[in-house]
């Protein structure tokens, strides 16, 4: 990076944290834990976006749209239905009772042991989770800088703890409307960019349209198989199920609506999510089809992790040579291919276009192919090497081809939504373990500056394991999907005990109790065992808990026996 590239990065996050820490210092633990319950509607919506957006959006969505399409967003399509039975039914509830945390609801329906299975439950997942929302920039600092990963992972977890310990979630929420800014303004930058660079005679629908002739823009699968990873059914459902669980009862994003005052602020918040959410993915989504398309017309890098293909160039040169000569060689029959594809449908040629897009299909086929050996070449040659490339697809594309200034904004989209989401979670992490575990168990009745500085303490603490987590994070192919897939292990049986909660009053604490258990034990056997894609996991957990819970309610109570002398 150059000198302004820097001074647009570091000018960024010094505006950001400034603004967090130094603007609204907070005193109380309600301004820490619950931001002083005074955001307008318009902040809270901007905050639930900004910790749902980490910096893996930015990085791994791309990637998954380069590689795999738009098919993603099926992800998000039970969301909106989410956000207003969210806003009708289970803001109310919360409001009501004036909670800190969601897991506070749980004792005052059932009792304490089914209150803090649950909120453990978030502990562990949430804290695992972080630790990938902090890899994912680390990946971006380590490119740009050449350290280590560990090391980058350690300064920047060590930074987000900081901001987080000093600001609360009063800090959280107002800095993440300067953060979602930020990203906004640099995706729209980015994607603008990547058109203008197109060859000049390639307009924008040549593009679009061979992005459509590579199967790139495809956006719903309406089959029915339940191991296919993305389709209408398992978006809708799969979807609704994660998101009424990640946003009614994942206490990183509850805490982001309690901040708002009146009921109103919160359920309009909600609903501002609810219908920015799917355009802005698509619109992630979008750029990284571009980068692909970019990329069918200029060369690509053999393999998009610089760092270990240059290791594995110095132990087999002439493998890498000849991988690197095998491309040039299928990327110029493909070029030529899609030239011919372009002037067959400029000139309403069907004969001409299906044999042209065929080729450029075939091509590609055996491009992918390539990309799988040269991954399988740095496998061998560096065992324990880092050879998968998907998150580095995009960060590779700016740092290679953006103009100075611009890449630095780039950076700074990365970071500010590391910094976002990692400090909503932390933020949290923290008040969870004060509220459910520390103040009702613990340390009862003390005053309001113990369990400030306690919830510092324990937001400290999470940032640490979050930290060493993260160094884990290298073994997994895909960060985007393995944050999702994490968050389904456990957000299926949490949701099932929450909505057992609300809506089926007669049944009583130990059986909640024992449904969670078998709930989340049922999970993991199907992760464990079974192919069935990660999104029926939570409508799987969700029905065990519920239907078992509801199974104590047939039983007939035992008849009371008389006494006898």
């Amino acid at each position: 990076m150059s000198t302004l590239d820097w001074l647009v990065l570091f000018a960024t996050l010094a505006a950001i944290v400034g603004y967090g820490t130094l603007a609204d210092r907070v005193r109380t633990i309600d301004g820490f834990l619950r931001a002083g319950a005074d955001l307008r509607w318009w902040t809270i919506g901007l905050s639930i976006m900004a910790t749902q957006a980490s910096a893996i959006t930015f990085l791994s969505v791309p990637g998954q749209a380069y590689q795999d399409g738009m098919g993603f967003i099926q992800f998000y399509f039970g969301l909106p239905i989410a956000m207003v039975i969210l806003a009708a039914l289970i803001v109310p509830i919360y409001h009501r009772l004036k909670v800190y945390t969601a897991y506070e609801y749980l004792e005052t329906r059932f009792d304490r042991k089914t209150r803090q299975l649950v909120a453990l439950l978030f502990l562990i997942q949430r804290g695992l989770s972080i630790g990938l929302s902090i890899y994912a920039p680390a990946i971006v600092l380590a490119s740009v800088l050449g350290w280590r990963v560990g090391t980058t992972n350690l300064a920047l977890g060590t930074l987000t703890i900081l901001y987080t310990v000093v600001g609360g979630s009063r800090a959280v929420s107002r800095t993440q409307t300067l953060q979602m800014a930020v990203i906004l303004c640099g995706m729209v930058a980015a994607l603008g960019y990547a058109v203008s660079m197109l060859p000049s005679e390639v307009s924008f629908r040549h593009a679009v349209s061979l992005a459509g002739s590579l199967g790139k823009l495809q956006l719903v699968d309406t089959s029915a198989r339940v191991d296919t990873r993305y389709t209408l059914w398992s978006g809708l459902l799969g979807g609704l199920f994660v998101a009424l669980a990640y946003f009614g009862t994942d206490q990183s994003q509850v805490q982001r609506y309690l901040a708002g005052g009146p009921l109103t602020q919160s359920r309009l918040g909600l609903l501002m999510h609810g219908f920015i959410k799917i355009p802005m993915q698509l619109f992630v989504l979008f750029v990284g089809v571009m980068v692909f398309v970019f990329y069918q017309l200029n060369p690509p890098p053999l393999f998009f992790n610089q760092t270990e293909l240059e290791q594995a160039r110095k132990l087999a040169p002439a493998d890498i040579a000849a991988l690197e000569l095998e491309q040039t060689q299928l990327w110029q029959t493909k070029r030529a291919a899609i030239s011919q594809l372009m002037a067959a449908e400029t000139a309403h040629d069907g004969s001409a276009a299906g044999s042209a897009r065929a080729q450029v299909r075939a091509s590609e086929k055996q491009l992918q192919g390539l990309r799988e050996r040269t991954r399988a070449l740095i496998a061998r040659v560096r065992p324990g090497a880092d050879n998968r490339d998907s998150d580095y697809i995009f960060i590779r594309f700016v740092l290679d081809r953006f103009p100075h200034g611009l890449i630095g904004l780039l950076v700074a989209v990365i970071l500010c939504a590391a910094m976002s989401s990692s400090a909503a979670a932390l933020s949290a992490l923290g008040s969870t373990m004060v509220v459910d575990f520390y103040r009702p168990s613990l340390r009862p009745g003390q005053s309001d500056a113990h369990y400030l500085l306690a919830a510092r303490a324990f937001t400290a603490l999470w940032g640490a394991f979050a930290v060493g987590f993260a160094g884990f994070a290298a073994l997994l192919d895909n960060l985007i999907q393995a944050v999702n897939i994490l968050g389904s292990l456990f957000y299926g049986p949490t949701l099932g005990v929450f909505l057992v909660g609300f809506f089926a009053r007669r049944v009583r604490a130990t059986a909640a109790f024992a449904a969670t258990l078998v709930g989340q034990a049922v999970v993991l056997l199907v992760f464990a065992l079974s192919s069935i894609s990660f999104l029926w996991y939570n409508v799987i957990g969700c029905a065990v808990v519920v239907a078992l819970a509801l199974g104590t309610t047939l039983i007939p109570a035992r008849p009371a026996h008389a006494a006898t002398d």
